[in-house]
């Protein structure tokens, strides 16, 4: 329970109606939650205006409203609050309901296109061995310490979000690693959380289809940055040209990491193989170290750097880190191998957007010996930007010696369709190696069987999850278990 003024703190009022002083016992958006006792928060979303719910919500019990607009009746015995954003009130509201938690945790987030997932995972493996307890909030899943809490989007609403938060203090965490997307971030679902630190990646184009413009899915992604406190840390991947525009206007501390380009924390790759990479890390601080990883691919190679990073600008030993840090292990679905008696390489990996499958392909060119077949299973989701599809398929036909064009999720699209949107990006003189076949089970056993001694199968697009979508409907569909069970009867 909580009294309606407090919660209010910090939430900028254009007018109040009613008793501020009455007692909250939970806070909702989606009006079928509400119960008596309750505050509902009128949320204008993608699909539905929680206004247009209001009066249904007082009816279920709800004895205070925020909104952006007050309804034209007001309910006597319940109060009214109008805001210029309530999406943005409600991160504040959740946040002081649940005791501002963010702001006794040492929060970083990450955001960018490709490596969030892993960065974060890394991070959470990292603090857990130098002795922390630490939380995790990742598209694969949640963790308070090693208790696993299923993840439904990359970064929760603001009500779970602090809820998750609240229930990390409670069991003792003192650090958190978070995944904030471009969606979130442009839906407010991190507003009035206090982050210690904030991590970008890159950018590539995606997400066209919610963003509508490249530009407004850059700015989405520098929000993060652009509302860090003073006091955080701001550290980015300036190998990327968009690195420095994260942080023109942020108050936080700028720090940088880097392959290629003069950076605070800067690696280089020595050794690159199935087995695991070699790198030589340095910080302005301290001298040059080589260091094993179990971690494949100059993807990686940033994706360590950046945990790296976070670890020194969290104050921990540089050494230390590194020495954890050498022990960790990818994140499920990220070039996750699978190893078939008959000496077949598989690898699944989540990659779903152009710049991830060119990254995995190269990595793949880099470590094979040019004396095995690289035979490449992809889809693209449906509902999702249209633009990306000739370009995947483009990518998995330069750098693959076969290519299988399958279904991914394709939700409520067509999936043949889809197939066919991806088959204009392949050249006339690739046609040869692209075979398409929309049953991914099916797709999936076919590159099983063109496979010989040596070869490696890349199974890409849907990596950790564990359904498909089609027509509304998720199905059970595990790319790594299908794998596993063909191998097992060849």
């Amino acid at each position: 329970m909580a009294v309606l003024k407090d919660i209010l703190y910090k939430v900028p009022l254009v007018s109040v109606a009613g008793d501020t002083g009455v007692e909250i016992s939970a806070i909702h958006f989606d009006s079928r939650k509400v119960a008596q006792g309750t505050l509902f928060v009128a949320v204008v979303g993608t699909q539905v205006d929680g206004h247009q719910f209001i009066a249904t919500s007082v009816g279920q019990g709800a004895v205070a409203v925020v909104c952006e607009q007050l309804p034209d009746t007001l309910n006597e015995g319940v109060t009214y609050i109008e805001v210029e954003s309530s999406a943005q009130a409600l991160g504040v509201i959740a946040s002081n309901f649940y005791g501002n938690p963010s702001a006794r945790l040492k929060l970083v987030g990450v955001t960018g296109t490709n490596g969030k997932t892993t960065i974060v995972t890394l991070l959470h493996q990292l603090f857990m061995k130098l002795g922390y307890n630490s939380g995790l909030l990742s598209t694969v899943n949640n963790k308070i310490n090693d208790k696993v809490i299923p993840a439904t989007h990359t970064t929760p609403d603001a009500v779970q979000l602090n809820a998750l938060l609240a229930q990390m203090v409670k069991e003792g965490c003192t650090h958190a690693f978070m995944e904030a997307s471009s969606h979130a971030l442009v839906q407010k679902r991190m507003a009035g959380v206090t982050f210690a630190g904030a991590v970008f990646t890159n950018i590539t184009h995606d997400h066209l289809d919610y963003h509508e413009t490249f530009d407004n899915y850059i700015q989405a992604k520098k929000k993060l940055f652009d509302d860090l406190p003073k006091s955080a840390f701001a550290l980015v991947n300036v190998d990327d040209k968009r690195g420095q525009v994260m942080i023109q206007n942020t108050k936080a501390s700028k720090y940088t990491y880097a392959l290629k380009s003069t950076s605070h924390f800067k690696g280089k790759v020595l050794t690159n193989s199935l087995q695991g990479l070699e790198i030589e890390i340095s910080s302005r601080d301290t001298s040059p170290q080589t260091v094993w990883f179990t971690l494949i691919g100059d993807f990686n190679a940033y994706n360590l750097l950046a945990a790296y990073g976070v670890g020194i600008l969290l104050e921990e030993d540089p050494e230390e880190v590194l020495t954890q840090l050498s022990d960790v292990k990818p994140a499920t679905g990220r070039f996750d191998q699978v190893m078939s008696p008959a000496g077949i390489t598989a690898i699944v990996d989540y990659a779903h957007t152009p710049d991830a499958l060119e990254n995995v392909l190269k990595t793949i060119q880099n470590v094979r010996t040019k004396n095995e077949k690289v035979i490449c299973v992809v889809g693209c989701g449906g509902d999702r930007d249209k633009t990306k599809r000739p370009a995947m398929a483009a990518i998995a036909a330069s750098l693959s010696d076969r290519v299988i064009l399958t279904s991914d999720n394709p939700r409520s699209e067509d999936p043949e369709q889809i197939i066919r949107e991806m088959q204009a990006g392949v050249g006339a003189s690739q046609q040869k190696k692209v075979i398409a076949i929309t049953n991914r089970k099916e797709a999936i056993k076919t590159a099983c069987m063109m496979a010989e001694k040596g070869d490696i199968i890349l199974v890409a697009g849907k990596g950790h999850e564990t359904y498909q979508e089609i027509k509304g409907v998720k199905y059970d569909f595990d790319d790594k278990k299908i794998i596993q069970e063909i191998f097992q009867k060849t």
